[in-house]
């Protein structure tokens, strides 16, 4: 396994951990689920307005899910702020239901980011969907094809190479991947 070089000395001074998690639903539908913490190493005196915590406790523990559907489309969305930093931060979370009808495709980040731009959304809830959207892709795809496969269809989607292809370096066309899965052989 390769790593990354040995560090410099230093000094811990925040820890964020971003958690996703896909799930297959009994009704056919998705449930993506998105958990963000950001923990200090020091303690925060509350003399910002924010409120008080211990080196350790987080300052910010937000939750979302996205409910989708075959085709990626979002069905349902619900955020909750469990632990934030200003008391006005989770009067925010209702307005995460505006991605319902939003479909996870080119262009979802900027329309999320348009949509929930400054004071109308939150950072922390607007950044999670990134890795929420990635993670949708990772876990609905195989499944899909599992599906397929159930119905003796071919298992790869024929629309898989057209979303797919050249969508990172691993997937260019005449790689080995691409090569491999779609005879697509550099051009």
């Amino acid at each position: 396994m390769k790593t990354l070089s040995p560090a410099a000395p230093r000094l811990l001074l925040h820890t964020r951990r971003v958690e996703c998690t896909g799930w297959e639903r009994e009704d056919g539908l998705f449930d993506v689920e998105g958990r963000l913490s950001d923990v200090r190493a020091h303690d925060l005196d509350g003399s910002r307005g924010n409120a008080p915590r211990r080196a350790g406790e987080p300052i910010h523990l937000m939750s979302l899910r996205i409910t989708l559907d075959e085709s990626f489309t979002i069905v349902a969305a619900e955020a909750c702020s469990h632990q934030v930093p200003y008391a006005d931060c989770d009067g925010i979370n209702a307005a995460y239901a505006q991605l319902v009808g939003l479909q996870i495709r080119g262009g979802f980040t900027k329309a999320v980011k348009t949509l929930f731009a400054g004071q109308q959304g939150c950072t922390h809830l607007t950044e999670l969907l990134g890795p929420m959207a990635t993670t949708a892709f990772q876990a609905i795809n195989p499944a899909m094809e599992r599906r397929r496969a159930l119905r003796g269809e071919p298992a790869d989607d024929p629309k898989s190479a057209d979303r797919l292809l050249d969508s990172c370096h691993g997937l260019r066309r005449g790689g080995h991947a691409a090569v491999v899965r779609w005879g697509a052989r550099g051009g």
